[in-house]
């Protein structure tokens, strides 16, 4: 990978709001997402990320991208106390030896010596003897030993929160899961931020659904802004932190834009109707998801 010389950092822009994790620590509530994008494209596209204003990165090792997130953090020359960058151990890797050796590899990749949020990324509890606490010590030790300022899980479900909770010296302090308006997950965000878990949603444009859905594009045109931004404004105001994957500046823009604007009541009771249940849902089962 050819990387360019370092740039002078971008202007500061207006700051994103952010939630407080169970560690006291900021986490900006809107942010860049880099699931499939491919790691040829994966420089310039958080480069341009970071330059919009974008202070939240998101990736893991299962997206075979994390050399390249790193690189253009450091090449952006933003301090790094001002990115809040988030990894995941692949699903390969949840053996307590194997998770600790992908963290420091994670590390290592992203030219960093710490993350801000180190999560599970599937529970997989068809393998592994149906042991979906398997990996979490190597996460507490990480955060433990400073490598990780937060730890947590991905695409866990209640039963499996409970399990790792009953075994962890450390509780999880992040949910990340699959909602959006066609998906809400709202009974197991529920639980989560009864916990006092951070709940983020990953794919909150239901993987461009949201974008083409006619009751959002109709409010978006009420609101002279776009269906996506409706979208990711309704999840934020759920108390969900949402990032946005797209390979476009316009629409980095636009995304990033979605505190300019409010939703009313009746708009918000119009989405919630778009609620499909299980049906809405567009990724893989955590209880059947079993990719090595």
């Amino acid at each position: 990978m050819n990387v360019p010389a370092p740039a002078d950092p971008p202007p500061a822009s207006a700051p994103i709001p952010t939630l407080t994790l169970p560690t006291g620590a900021p986490i900006p509530v809107l942010g860049f997402g880099t699931y499939k994008i491919a790691p040829d494209d994966t420089y310039e596209a958080v480069s341009r990320a970071l330059n919009i204003g974008y202070r939240h990165i998101d990736t893991a090792q299962m997206y075979g991208n994390e050399a390249e997130v790193g690189a253009a953090i450091e090449t952006s020359r933003i301090p790094r106390d001002e990115i809040f960058l988030t990894t995941k151990v692949d699903n390969s890797n949840h053996e307590p030896e194997r998770a600790a050796a992908s963290i420091q590899r994670s590390l290592n990749d992203l030219r960093t010596d710490y993350v801000d949020l180190l999560l599970v990324h599937w529970p997989l509890p068809t393998l592994y003897g149906g042991d979906v606490t398997l990996p979490w010590p190597a996460l507490e030790d990480a955060f433990t030993g400073g490598s990780a300022r937060a730890i947590g899980l991905s695409n866990y479900e209640r039963k499996h929160i409970e399990a790792v909770r009953a075994a962890a010296t450390v509780a999880p302090h992040v949910l990340q899961v699959e909602a959006h308006p066609f998906f809400p997950n709202a009974d197991l965000r529920a639980y989560a931020q009864g916990l006092g878990m951070v709940f983020e949603a990953w794919s909150p444009l239901a993987r461009g659904r949201a974008t083409t859905d006619p009751t959002l594009r109709a409010i978006a045109d009420q609101l002279g802004v776009s269906a996506a931004q409706v979208a990711l404004r309704w999840a934020i105001d759920r108390g969900h932190v949402v990032f946005p994957k797209t390979l476009r500046r316009a629409r980095m823009a636009t995304n990033i834009d979605a505190f300019s604007f409010s939703l009313t009541p009746e708009q918000t009771a119009r989405i919630d109707t778009l609620n499909r249940g299980e049906s809405g849902r567009t990724g893989s089962h955590p209880a059947t998801m079993n990719r090595l």
